[in-house]
């Protein structure tokens, strides 16, 4: 092992993707590896070195052989190698997140460790055996967009290899996690999937912030399977936990690193408030389903037309005003009720 490095980091706001690591901290590395997918070109894995124990990754990435060999050829700049991994610290239990620390720990006897939320849709991958949206699926069809769900449906979402859903060695729930004079605290952050995790470094002020806080982009609200309550209530009660902590860098998995990771949350935060708003106006004073409203609104920060996504995008759309609709019917401002299985909202009265 040689000692830690202290590289001057080479990557701008639209390079975050490509090259080998970046220095963030000396001794803290974050390591962009390819996704198969052209929504997401990577996710970010951190490496912390310097430690009694040897490496210690924060999220493991995608099992493909690309990333694999993107993560060796990161290390070996650094001047270490995949043997010296010996603990992975995944932050939710997607698939870009989590399938590769399961490989590395068949190869390498790395340890495993997930957030304890993450155990029945562990279970559930086990027991329905796909990697079809279900959870997202049946959301669609409460919407009443059910032919939308049988072309999501149809789409290729890959062959399940039950190998890269092993359960964690340790799962984790609010605590300190040591690793030499390394102290990261768990802190649970339900929403984008209920057992989601980020790991803050109170010391030397970073939040590895997983898919909770993203500088660009905000993450899907309860994509997974099984059905939380509220996602994006919880969701929003996450963000607010975060300003009870004290400010840090933000180290996100997609995207460049950020400098306040309470900045980053009041804009998020203003968004979603902003998309409530325009949620509830999209009913105007009509009775509608999801669908029908998400027709109505833009998508991403160029306001793309609901017609112009794709299937599988259109569906996140969905599944994302559901989730707006179901929040301002718990606030008391929209009512829901359900016919056929299929829900419908009008703006409350009185």
């Amino acid at each position: 092992m040689t000692t830690p490095s202290t590289r001057t980091p080479r990557f701008d706001h639209g390079g975050w993707a490509q090259g080998g690591p970046e220095t963030v901290r000396p001794g803290v590395h974050r390591i962009p590896l390819p996704l198969p997918e052209d929504g997401l070109r990577a996710v970010n894995v951190y490496a912390l070195e310097g430690l009694t124990e040897g490496l210690v990754l924060i999220d493991g990435g995608w099992s493909i052989p690309e990333s694999r060999k993107a993560l060796e050829d990161a290390l070996t700049e650094l001047g270490h190698d995949l043997g010296e991994i010996s603990h992975i610290l995944v932050t939710h239990i997607h698939r870009d997140h989590y399938t590769q620390a399961v490989e590395l720990r068949r190869l390498l006897g790395s340890r495993v460790y997930l957030g304890a939320g993450e155990r029945r849709g562990l279970e559930l991958l086990g027991e329905l055996r796909t990697d079809q949206p279900t959870g997202s699926l049946q959301t669609l069809r409460r919407a009443g967009a059910h032919d939308l769900a049988e072309r999501v449906a149809a789409l290729d979402h890959g062959s399940f290899d039950p190998g890269v859903w092993e359960a964690p060695d340790r799962w984790l729930e609010a605590e300190e996690l040591r690793f030499g004079d390394t102290r990261l605290t768990v802190v649970p952050t339900p929403g984008h999937t209920q057992g989601h995790v980020v790991y803050l470094d109170q010391a030397r002020g970073l939040l590895f912030a997983g898919d909770h806080v993203l500088p660009h982009i905000t993450p899907s609200i309860g994509f997974e399977l099984g059905s939380p309550a509220l996602p994006l209530g919880d969701y929003l009660d996450s963000l607010r936990l975060m300003t009870t902590l004290g400010d840090a860098r933000l180290l996100p998995a997609h995207g460049p690193v950020g400098d306040s990771v309470h900045t980053r949350v009041a804009e998020l935060l203003a968004h979603h408030d902003d998309r409530l708003t325009e949620t509830l106006a999209a009913l105007d004073g009509r009775t509608r389903t999801a669908y029908e409203v998400a027709g109505d609104l833009g998508w991403t920060r160029r306001r793309v037309p609901f017609a112009d996504l794709n299937a599988f995008n259109q569906m996140l759309a969905v599944n994302e005003t559901a989730a707006h609709l179901d929040v301002l019917a718990a606030q008391g401002h929209v009512r829901c009720t359900r016919t056929d299985d299929v829900n419908s909202y009008a703006a409350a009265t009185g």
